[in-house]
């Protein structure tokens, strides 16, 4: 023997042959499938499996180019783990045949005529290109791939902003850039999206949540429009196939097996221009849906284990999809504990918003869990520990826990008791005062001990009307949806303003594009973390569709016309979101006391009506003013909100230390004397009043006057 030869692993030579490939006992954990000296190690969970086969495909080749039969001594205890060598780890798909007990009425679905996906696969293929029409006599349709981790990071890590800083944007990849009007070179892709990390800046979020990007198979919707007899998508993506593997297309090079890097160089320069990136994952259900559903994966190799079944051996639906994972199993917890962690340390991502939370906190049996073992162990995993945590704290099956949510000291939650009073009050309905100054403050009946930042606020997300159609539509129109008008909330608490639908009136148009400044206004004024839906800001449209999970075209597409068209919203927008950063005192993290702020002489919140001090609680007010003082800087916002249809003459409180009051913004002028420059707000010619107008939200600031301002 040599000495270059001396220097090399032991573990780099098979000790067996099996169909025409040297191969050896591989490591059981990590599970999936890694580059190895000399080879691939491979490695799959089964707790009921009598055999395992590695299936090995020439990529793209229809039939397999071999089959390896896990040796028995190759398993240790419930882990099959090989190494096979001389394979071309770049032009190989691969997947496993797994047999055991057929005993559905046991949870058993083994069948080895499957090939199954590998749940730990960092690649898939088989739908490589978004929309193309896939070969339905395809012996495998997702195909595993083994995932090279080379990228070059540089010195970028994930962000770490303060929650109480976060102003989050939530888009979906394909339906940004995917207009033609977007004028990107690669519309609908992770590519697509990096050159629009402009625009975002300007806006000024620094937080984007992307709707779910693990793969996902869009063809995966039986549906047509009835109006046009187009096919229909699985368009949002809440069907996951593989929760390690980014969306193939997604990306420009998706048919090179590239997506991988292109989502890693989209983080990179979002996290370089200063912007987080959440992803919202779907850990409730799988793509294989109820015992009528494919056999992708997880149903062929462990079905007992990964999901929840009733005590026939049917599936519990929690999800309202068909299926219901089985998160608190303690393999299963491990398995959604290692996808997270593979996002977080191979992808940068700096947190997660959780698809039908709830379901997370459920035993094994459905019943909801006082101490669910997975949350726990997620708000305290190392790995994760800076991770932020986002909860929609509700399922399909009725469990909502919004304010209750089992946080651990690190999970926030989206607000919907948030989202429905604003609109109520938006709207003008009765007795809606008294809970929204609760909602505006944080919300601290529901997060007492938790902080402001356990609160996402949010008026409008992907699920439900956007904000154009908030004041546009009393009624869901989904009928393109190809299901009767039948799905979708019916609950919006949305108003047309007289009109159902586009009118060219003109006062109702100017009083809809009042009342979205009038949803925005408060939304950045509020304690918690504000959440601005995507085209929001320049007023897009679903035409009244609320559920448009199923659309992939303009009803769904981010319209980048509307950034010319409507641009008064959107200089609304960014100056709102300017003027929260400028002033800490509405991103306090500690829910406000009342008490007296030592630099500010004034309360740390108060709350007015008419006149100063003396709010009007009664069913029928519909006007309500808050002040908040004393969180790093000496000045006072003062927030108006006016939903009554009249005006009226506020008195101000006075203010204290030489200060004085400065206009930034008035929903109810017209532009561009609706906002002020930040900064440079000119003081109130009468110091103590101001009227606010019909429907109206005014923002006042409370600081000493600048030499150069002028009375309004």
């Amino acid at each position: 023997m040599t000495s270059l030869d001396s220097l090399r692993r032991v573990d780099a030579y098979p000790t067996h042959q099996v169909a025409g490939y040297g191969v050896r006992a591989a490591k059981p954990y990590p599970f999936g499938a890694y580059v190895v000296p000399g080879g691939v190690s491979f490695a799959v969970y089964s707790d009921q499996a009598t055999r395992m086969t590695l299936v090995l495909f020439e990529r793209g080749a229809p039939q397999p180019m071999a089959e390896l039969e896990f040796p028995a001594e190759f398993r240790t205890g419930s882990v099959f783990a090989m190494t096979v060598f001389g394979l071309d780890h770049e032009n190989i798909e691969y997947g496993f045949r797994a047999d055991g007990p057929y005993d559905p009425v046991s949870g058993h679905r083994f069948d080895p005529r499957q090939i199954l996906s590998d749940p730990y696969a960092r690649l898939i293929s088989g739908r490589d290109v978004w929309g193309v029409e896939p070969d339905r006599d395809d012996i495998y349709a997702y195909r595993s791939r083994v995932c090279l981790q080379d990228f070059d990071w540089g010195d970028d890590s994930p962000l770490g902003t303060p929650a109480e800083d976060l102003v989050i944007y939530e888009t979906h990849v394909r339906g940004f850039t995917a207009h033609p009007s977007s004028g990107v070179r690669a519309p609908g892709t992770f590519a697509g999206l990096r050159e629009k990390i402009p625009y975002l800046k300007e806006l000024g979020v620094n937080c984007v949540e992307l709707l779910p990007i693990f793969e996902f198979d869009e063809s995966d919707n039986p549906r047509t429009d009835p109006a046009t007899g187009k096919r229909l998508y699985n368009y949002w993506g809440y069907n996951t196939v593989a929760f390690f593997a980014p969306k193939a297309g997604y990306a420009a090079t998706g048919r090179y097996g590239m997506q991988g890097d292109e989502l890693r160089t989209l983080v990179k320069e979002l996290h370089a221009a200063g912007i987080e990136v959440i992803l919202d994952v779907v850990f409730n259900h799988t793509a294989e849906g109820n015992e009528q559903g494919p056999t992708i994966s997880f149903k062929g190799l462990d079905n007992a284990t990964y999901y929840m079944l009733t005590p026939e051996g049917y599936y519990f639906n929690f999800s309202g999809t068909g299926n219901t994972v089985n998160c608190n199993h303690p393999v299963v917890r491990e398995f959604v504990l290692d996808c997270l962690r593979h996002w977080v340390s191979d992808y940068h991502i700096d947190g997660f918003r959780f698809d039908l939370a709830a379901i997370l906190g459920r035993d094994m049996d459905g019943t909801p869990l006082p101490n669910p073992p997975l949350l726990d162990l997620l708000a305290h995993d190392p790995v994760l520990r800076h991770t932020k945590l986002i909860a929609e704290a509700w399922d399909a099956a009725g469990l909502y826990e919004v304010g209750n949510f089992p946080a651990y000291g690190r999970w926030a939650e989206w607000n919907g008791k948030y989202r429905d009073t604003v609109r109520r009050f938006l709207k003008g309905e009765p007795g809606t005062v008294g809970e929204l100054a609760t909602r505006i403050a944080g919300s601290p009946d529901l997060y007492a001990g938790r902080g402001t930042t356990a609160s996402v606020n949010f008026l409008t997300a992907h699920d439900g009307f956007t904000l154009a159609d908030l004041v546009t539509y009393n009624d869901k129109h989904n009928e393109a949806n190809g299901e009767d008008n039948n799905d979708g909330a019916n609950d919006n608490d949305s108003w047309n303003h007289g009109v159902e639908g586009p009118t060219d009136d003109p006062a109702i148009n100017a009083l809809r594009l009042r009342q979205m400044k009038n949803a925005l206004a408060i939304l950045f004024t509020s304690q918690g973390i504000p959440m601005l839906l995507a085209g929001d800001e320049v007023g897009r449209t679903q035409q009244g569709n609320n559920n448009t999970y199923c659309q992939d075209n303009e009803l769904s597409w981010m319209d980048w016309e509307l950034v010319r068209s409507n641009a008064e919203l959107l200089r609304f927008t960014q100056a709102l979101i300017a003027f929260r950063g400028a002033h800490p005192e509405l991103r306090s993290t500690e829910h406000a006391t009342g008490l007296d702020v030592p630099t500010t002489g004034m309360p740390d919140i108060s709350w007015h009506g008419e006149r100063a001090g003396e709010p009007d609680w009664s069913a029928e007010s519909r006007l309500l003013a808050v002040a908040r003082s004393g969180t790093g800087d000496d000045d006072v916002v003062y927030v108006a909100m006016n939903a009554h249809w009249e005006s009226h003459d506020l008195s101000l409180p006075a203010l204290p230390g030489g200060r004085t009051w400065h206009l930034f913004a008035d929903t109810g002028a017209a532009a561009p004397h609706d906002l002020h420059p930040l900064g440079a707000e000119p003081a109130l010619e009468q110091a103590g009043s101001y009227l606010i107008g019909p429907r109206s939200v005014v923002v006042l600031v409370g600081r000493a006057a600048a030499p150069s301002s002028q009375g309004v």
